[in-house]
């Protein structure tokens, strides 16, 4: 709501300015921690990249192999492998190509993707993707879409379609529709460098993982007998090579185009493993990158016994979690404080969010609403994840608790449309004033909107003699005599208004600071 103020001074001006720089950089600090989480992240997901595209790579190879020996038998799922390899790189550039662009318009034209310096810069993401006219995140948004629809049906296994599609979905979560976005301004609008660039390389992951089904799907539809037993290779499937401590890794270990009437041997640690469909499991107590070798043996079509090699890397990393609140980075005492609160590949319906010194209460999917009790102390989070069945802590939060600041006197009056103008002190017209009730009192100050309660006031009349005449009101509103002494008021004339009690949503009741200078105009 507009606000009619006091003519200031250009220093008054810049002193405002730096105010409002100030807390804007408070209400969107960024911790440096959870920059490095996001480049811990992000590491991994490339590694776990390479490793997918090498895979995959070693299966185009064996089409390549298999379409010299026998093109009659082998060409129309060679022809499909191809189709997939294209579309997949298609996006996997695209993505690689807005990384290069956010990170080349946060660092400048020399930005490298592997070492971003301004990795809190929140305007590049939305520049890139979201400009209006020149933002990408649309473009984006279409390749998703149409590289899900077409790889999705040639994946023949229903449960990894489901897997395939949620991974690749665009729809925007309930936070984001109650907030009226669509989905590239959910994901990249005033998204930190860092996190656009992890988001981005995700989906790079993601791509290689589809594309990797689909090559597994349609080398199984390639006979044995027509594959040389040199050609054959073993292969480990990982669900996902990132891992939280405390969590498990799995694995499918298969070979390529095996024979589903054989089940090979696989051997771990030089002891062979107990799983009927080759899944091996195993518990991660320790973060750090770890190498799952062993060898597979199994029976070719001559009765002969074929052993492949296999390895391969997978990464551990820490548990972590984000709980932010939604005005800065401090809460106040008996208000009651949004907060976000999310862990990174963990839906917000299995997480348990706890806090001391106050009452917590969840309102809707990863938002809270946080009650301190008392200043000066501190809140601390608990964020728990419901982990393979069982409970795992994720992270310890701490929050400075801090009474609500003083709100501000105003006179609230019609602005003849409809709308409410806020007068806080300067020329205003007797015709204008008549028309109001009493002043109120607010914060207002472009991050916190709470309105206070007025108790009473006092407004200070000056006679002909030049002496002051105080007239004071026990509630919002203007008493009578208060009427009386402004009616009377000729243009010029000025009057003040001082005292202001007021009390707000945490219960304290404060006299504000002050006085409001009101001049007829």
């Amino acid at each position: 709501m507009p606000i009619q103020k006091k003519r200031v001074s250009p220093r008054q001006k810049m002193i405002n300015l730096m105010y409002l720089v100030l807390m804007a950089m408070l209400a969107l600090n960024v911790s440096s921690d959870v920059l490095n989480g996001f480049s811990l992240v992000s590491d991994s997901l490339n590694k776990s990249t390479q490793n997918a595209s090498h895979v995959n790579n070693d299966i185009y190879k064996t089409f390549e192999e298999q379409m010299k020996n026998n093109p009659a038998k082998v060409k129309q799922w060679y022809d499909k492998a191809q189709y997939v390899r294209g579309i997949s790189d298609s996006l996997f550039n695209l993505a690689e190509e807005l990384k290069v662009a956010i990170v080349r318009e946060s660092d400048g034209k020399e930005g490298n993707v592997n070492d971003i310096k301004n990795r809190e810069d929140l305007e590049a993401s939305t520049q890139i993707m979201l400009a209006p006219g020149t933002g990408r995140g649309k473009e984006l948004y279409k390749a998703i879409n149409n590289y899900r629809e077409k790889i999705v049906k040639m994946v023949t296994d229903k449960e990894k379609r489901e897997i395939i599609s949620s991974s690749l979905s665009t729809e925007v979560p309930t936070k984001g529709r109650l907030l009226g976005k669509n989905w590239q301004e959910y994901m990249f609008e005033s998204m930190p460098t860092a996190a656009a660039v992890t988001l981005l390389t995700k989906l790079q992951s993601d791509v290689r993982y589809a594309e990797g089904e689909v090559l597994h799907n349609l080398i199984s539809n390639v006979d044995l007998k027509d594959i040389r037993v040199n050609q054959l290779n073993a292969y480990v499937i990982p669900s996902s090579q990132t891992v939280v401590q405390g969590g498990r890794f799995s694995a499918q270990i298969i070979m390529a185009a095996v024979d589903t009437t054989r089940r090979p041997t696989i051997y771990i640690g030089g002891q062979p493993i107990k799983s009927e469909h080759g899944l091996y499991e195993t518990v991660c107590n320790k973060t750090g990158d770890f190498t799952l070798n062993g060898f597979i043996e199994m029976l070719n079509g001559d009765g002969e016994k074929v052993k492949r090699d296999f390895s391969q890397k997978y990464t551990v990393v820490a548990p972590s979690a984000t709980v932010s609140a939604d005005i800065m980075n401090v809460l106040y005492a008996g208000y009651d404080n949004p907060m976000s609160v999310s862990v990174p590949g963990i839906p917000s319906n299995k997480l348990q969010v706890s806090m001391t010194g106050g009452t917590l209460t969840q309102k809707g999917e990863g938002h809270y609403i946080a009650h301190p009790t008392s200043p000066g102390g501190e809140a601390v989070f608990t964020v728990s994840a419901q982990n393979e069945g069982r409970t795992q802590e994720m992270g310890k939060f701490s929050f400075r608790v801090r009474k609500l600041p003083d709100p501000k006197a105003f006179i609230a009056y019609s602005d003849g449309n409809g709308g409410e103008n806020r007068f806080t002190g300067g020329d205003l017209s007797k015709q204008v004033l008549m028309g109001t009730e009493g002043i109120g009192a607010a914060i207002d100050d472009g991050l916190l909107n709470i309105t206070f309660r007025v108790l009473g006031f006092q407004t200070v009349f000056y006679d002909a003699m030049g002496n002051a005449v105080p007239y004071k009101s026990n509630g919002a509103n203007f008493t009578d005599q208060q009427k009386n002494q402004i009616r009377g008021l000729a243009r010029g004339k000025r009057f003040y208004i001082t005292e202001v009690h007021a009390i707000g949503p945490d219960g304290i009741e404060r006299q504000l600071d002050g006085a409001m200078e009101v001049k007829i105009k």
